[in-house]
């Protein structure tokens, strides 16, 4: 359909996305405050997906379980967290738009690839199941296992 402008659930969070990014960046460069005894500091990510695809309504949770395990798991073997969630925006003609999501939380490997492997995983998703966007946050936290 030539000219119809397909919307995901992130295509309208960019911009709140982008300044959380940037914070993110920032708060990157700042020191931080020293973690309570038992944590240390490592990157954590946040990766939001919508599960509409294209002319499909739903990516179902067999696709979504299969992504994991071809996508996501061999990138992060270590562990996830996956939660079930929804959004909603402002669409085309101030249309009130809401999607189902799978938001996947990970703590990031120390040393270097991580961000690269976040990268892969949303480009996989976008191109699997036609998204204009995965909205992702990352930031630095205390954590203890």
């Amino acid at each position: 359909m030539a000219g119809v402008r397909k919307f995901s659930i992130f295509g309208a969070l960019a911009l709140s996305g982008a300044l959380a990014l940037a914070t993110a960046a920032a708060a990157q460069d700042a020191p931080m405050a020293a973690c309570p005894a038992g944590q240390e500091a490592h990157r954590t990510a946040q990766l939001f997906f919508g599960r509409n695809a294209g002319e499909k309504a739903m990516v179902s949770d067999l696709d979504f379980r299969r992504f994991l395990d071809r996508d996501v798991t061999p990138r992060f073997p270590d562990g996830l967290t996956v939660v079930a969630g929804g959004g909603q925006w402002r669409g085309e003609e101030n249309h009130l738009m809401r999607e189902a999501s799978k938001v996947v939380m990970v703590v990031l490997p120390k040393g270097r690839g991580a961000s690269g492997r976040v990268e892969q995983v949303r480009s996989a998703y976008k191109t699997r199941f036609h998204q204009d966007s995965v909205l992702t946050i990352t930031q630095t936290a205390c954590v203890a296992f």
